[in-house]
C-alpha cells in the first residue's frame, strides 16, 4: 500500500525532478500459468445477464438469420463463389446485427453511485508523453490540478510526466514547460524521462509503477492530449475506495477541439451516438470491462500485481512489444478476479482527435497490428469469457474491412460468371429436366434493408431521444442536428470505402511481417498538398475507375447497388484533402453544422487550459534559449536525473558532443556539427551544457 498522506512533504522536496524512489513489485506475467490471488469473482448480477444475452444472444440469431435467408437467395445448387458469399455476407451481417443489439443492451446499464465518503487515497495523474507539444500537454494537466484543489484533492494528488522523448528539442521543450508549471502548480509536478524506450507506452508505465508506485493507491492514465474533470476523478477515487475489489474504472471520452471538416464530423458522430454505444457496452461487460488506454483510474497496487507484460516471442508485427496493451492488461486484472468497470455516466472526460483522414490511417494502421497480436494471447490460461470476447471484437473491428472487401469481390465475380458464362442446364448425363439457376433479387433487396435498418436504428434513436434533452439545445435545435446527423452519413458513406481499402492494406502488410514502428502522433494537422493526397488516394480512384466501367459494360442495372462506394472510391482525393480544410470547419461552426454542446459551453477545465497554455508556451529555438539564459538553463539541469557511472561505450555521445564542442568558436557552429545523439547528449548533462553556453553565441 501506499503511503499515508502526509502534510509535511513539500510540493518538490529538493527541488529534484521526482520524489523519493517507492519500489513496487511488478512481476512479468505469465499466460500459461496461473494468475495470481485476487479478490473472489462475484455472481454477474441479473441485469447484466440480460444485458449479454442481448447482445450476444441477439447477435447470434440474427447472424442465422441472415444465413439461412441468403441461402433461399443463392437456393438451389451452390457453386463454390456461392459459398463463399454466403460465408462472407453471414460474418458481416451478423457484425452489424451485433452492434445493433450491443447498442440495445444498454436499456440493461445500471447507473453506478459514487459514496458520500471520498476516502483517502493517494492519486498519481499520470501523462506518458513522446515527442509532443509541451505546452499544449502540460495546460490541461494545469488546469486539471487546479480543479483538484478546488476539490479538496491537492494535499493527496500529484503529477508526473513521463517522457519518452527522443528528439532533442522537444525534450528541452519539456523541461522548460515542467520548469514554468512547477512554479504557480498547486499539487507536486514530478518529471522523469527515460534513456531506454523498451516497451513503449506499456513501458513507460511500467517503469513509473516499479519505481514509485508504492507511493500511491491509485492512478489516472492521461493521453498527451486527454483530460479529465476535478469532480470526474473525485468521484472515481471514491468509487473505487469504496470497492477494494475495483482495480480499474474506464471512461468514455468526449472528443473535443476539432477544427476540421474530418475531425468535427468524427466528434459529432462520437458526442451524438456514442453514449448509446459507451452504455450498451458497459451493460454486458459489468464488472469484465475493457480498458483504452487513457483517461481511466487505475488501482496501483492490482496493477502491479497482474500488469507486467512479457514481450510476446518472435519479431513484429506479431512478436515483440504488445502494442494494444490496454485490453491485455483489463484482462489480465479480471483473470485475477479484479473488477474493471465502463462507468459511462462519467461524462466530463475529454481527448483530441485526428484531424484528418491521412492521420487517422497512420493511427489505425499500429492499432491494427496491435489488435491482431492479441491473437496471441487471446487463449491465455485464466481469461474470462467475456475478456476473450473484447479481444475478438477488437480484431474484427479491423479485419471487417478486408471481409467487405472479399464480398464485394465475390459478388462482382459471380455478376460477371452469370453475364459471361452460358449456364449448364443438363449437368448430369441423362438428366430428363433442366437446372435452371436461381436467385430471388426480392429477398435480396429485403436482406440489403434489413442491413441498412441495423445501421441506421441507433443512430435514428439516438437523434429521436436528444429531443427535449441539453444535447438538443446545444446542438441549436433539432432541425440543425438532424443535418448535422445528414452530413455526418452523407461523408461516412463516402469515407467508408476508402478506410476499408486502407485498412485491407493494413492487414495485409501485417501479414506479411510488416511493422508499424512507433511514431508520435499528429494532434494538429494541415490540409494536405494534392501531390500528397494524390500519391495516397490514386490507387483508389483507379479501382473505382475500373469497377465502374466493368459494371457499366456487364450490368448497368447493378450500378445502384454499388454507387454509394465507387462514389467514395473516385471522389477520394477531394473528400480527403477538403474534409482536412480548417477553414471549412470554421464555416461548419458558424453555419451551426456539426456543433456538439461542449462547443457552446466549453468545459472549464479546457477554458483553464487555454489560459495556461499560454503561460507555458515555449521559445521558438529552446536550444538558442538554454545557451543564452543561465536561469532556464539552471531550471533545465534540475529536471535531469542525477549523473551515474556509465560504461564508456555507453557516453560515446556525451564524449563526442564534448570533443566538438571543445573545438567549436560559437555556440551555432557547435551545434552544426553535433548529430542527433550528441545534441541529446548535450542536453543531458548539465556540465557540457554550461561548457557549450560559455561559447560566443
Amino acid at each position: 500500500m501506499a503511503a499515508p498522506p502526509s502534510a509535511a512533504m513539500p510540493v518538490h522536496a529538493g527541488g529534484g525532478p521526482t520524489p523519493p524512489e517507492a519500489p513496487l513489485d511488478m512481476p512479468t506475467q505469465d499466460f500459461r500459468a496461473a494468475p495470481p490471488r485476487g479478490p473472489a469473482r462475484l455472481r454477474p448480477t441479473r441485469e447484466v445477464v440480460l444485458a449479454r444475452i442481448i447482445a450476444f444472444g441477439g447477435g447470434a440469431l440474427i447472424t442465422a438469420l441472415g444465413f439461412w435467408q441468403m441461402w433461399l437467395v443463392l437456393s438451389g445448387s451452390l457453386q463454390a463463389l456461392q459459398y463463399v458469399l454466403l460465408v462472407l455476407f453471414s460474418i458481416t451481417f451478423g457484425w452489424v446485427g451485433f452492434s445493433f443489439c450491443s447498442v440495445v443492451a444498454g436499456l440493461c446499464a445500471k447507473l453506478p453511485r459514487t459514496p458520500a465518503d471520498p476516502g483517502n487515497a493517494r492519486i498519481a495523474l499520470v501523462m506518458p508523453v513522446y515527442h509532443e507539444d509541451a505546452s499544449a500537454s502540460l495546460s490541461l494537466l494545469a488546469a486539471l490540478a487546479d480543479e483538484l484543489e478546488a476539490e479538496g484533492l491537492a494535499g493527496r494528488a500529484e503529477i508526473f510526466i513521463l517522457s519518452d522523448s527522443r528528439e532533442p528539442d522537444a525534450f528541452v521543450a519539456e523541461t522548460l514547460a515542467v520548469s514554468q508549471m512547477r512554479e504557480t502548480c498547486p499539487i507536486p509536478v514530478w518529471y522523469r524521462r527515460r534513456t531506454d524506450n523498451s516497451g513503449r507506452k506499456a513501458g513507460n508505465v511500467a517503469e513509473f509503477v516499479r519505481r514509485w508506485g508504492g507511493r500511491y493507491d491509485q492512478m489516472v492514465v492521461l493521453d498527451a492530449d486527454s483530460v479529465m474533470s476535478g469532480r470526474v476523478i473525485a468521484e472515481m477515487s471514491a468509487r473505487m475506495a469504496a470497492d477494494p475489489a475495483l482495480a480499474l474504472i474506464q471512461t468514455i471520452p468526449v472528443l473535443v477541439g476539432g477544427q476540421t471538416i474530418y475531425a468535427r464530423v468524427v466528434q459529432f458522430a462520437s458526442r451524438v451516438y456514442g453514449p448509446a454505444v459507451g452504455r450498451g457496452v458497459a451493460a454486458w461487460s459489468g464488472d469484465n470491462g475493457n480498458f483504452w488506454g487513457h483517461n481511466a483510474m487505475i488501482r496501483v497496487e492490482a496493477f502491479a500485481r497482474c500488469c507486467g507484460l512479457p514481450d510476446l516471442p518472435g519479431k513484429p508485427p506479431f512478436g515483440g512489444t504488445i502494442m494494444s496493451h490496454d485490453f491485455v492488461e483489463a484482462a489480465l486484472l479480471r483473470r485475477a478476479g479484479w473488477k474493471v468497470r465502463l462507468d459511462w455516466d462519467l461524462r466530463a472526460s475529454y481527448e483530441g482527435c485526428p484531424p484528418t483522414l491521412l492521420d487517422m490511417a497512420v493511427r489505425e494502421r499500429r492499432w491494427a497490428q496491435g489488435n491482431l497480436q492479441h491473437l496471441r494471447v487471446i487463449g491465455a490460461r485464466g481469461f474470462t469469457w467475456v475478456s476473450r470476447a473484447h479481444f475478438v471484437i477488437g480484431v474484427l473491428s479491423f479485419v471487417m474491412s478486408p471481409i467487405w472487401l472479399a464480398m464485394i469481390v465475390v459478388g462482382l465475380a459471380l455478376t460477371a460468371h452469370a453475364i459471361l458464362v452460358t449456364p449448364e442446364y443438363f449437368p448430369q448425363t441423362y438428366q430428363m429436366f433442366p437446372t435452371w439457376p436461381t436467385f430471388d433479387p426480392t429477398r435480396m433487396k429485403w436482406l440489403f434493408a434489413a442491413a441498412v435498418a441495423l445501421l441506421l436504428l441507433p443512430k435514428v434513436f439516438a437523434v429521436l431521444r436528444a429531443r427535449g434533452r441539453p444535447l438538443e439545445a446545444a446542438s441549436g435545435g433539432m432541425g440543425r442536428l438532424a443535418a448535422g446527423a445528414m452530413f455526418e452519413f452523407v461523408l461516412s458513406t463516402l469515407i467508408a470505402p476508402v478506410a476499408m481499402l486502407i485498412q485491407s492494406r493494413q492487414i495485409f502488410d501485417i501479414l506479411r511481417g510488416r511493422n508499424s514502428g512507433w511514431e508520435s502522433q499528429v494532434r494538429k494537422g494541415a490540409m494536405p498538398s494534392w501531390q500528397v493526397v494524390w500519391s495516397r488516394h490514386w490507387v483508389h480512384v483507379f479501382w473505382g475507375v475500373v469497377v465502374l466501367a466493368l459494371i457499366w459494360y456487364l450490368s448497368p442495372g447493378q450500378l445502384i447497388w454499388l454507387l454509394p462506394i465507387l462514389a467514395g472510391l473516385i471522389l477520394s482525393p477531394l473528400v480527403s484533402r477538403l474534409t482536412a480544410s480548417s477553414v471549412l470547419g470554421r464555416w461548419a461552426r458558424m453555419a451551426g453544422l456539426l456543433v456538439t454542446p461542449e462547443e457552446r459551453r466549453t468545459p472549464a477545465v479546457l477554458t483553464a487550459s487555454l489560459a495556461h497554455a499560454r503561460q507555458l508556451r515555449t521559445p521558438d529555438d529552446p536550444a538558442e534559449r538554454l545557451g543564452s539564459d543561465d536561469a532556464l538553463r539552471a531550471s533545465h539541469a534540475v529536471l535531469l536525473p542525477p549523473p551515474v557511472d556509465a560504461p564508456a561505450a555507453t557516453r560515446l555521445p556525451a564524449i563526442a558532443a564534448g570533443a566538438k564542442i571543445a573545438v567549436a568558436s560559437t555556440r551555432s557552429e557547435a551545434l552544426a556539427f553535433l548529430d542527433p545523439a550528441e545534441r541529446l547528449a548535450l542536453f543531458s548533462e548539465p556540465e557540457l551544457l554550461d561548457r557549450w553556453a560559455a561559447l560566443p553565441r
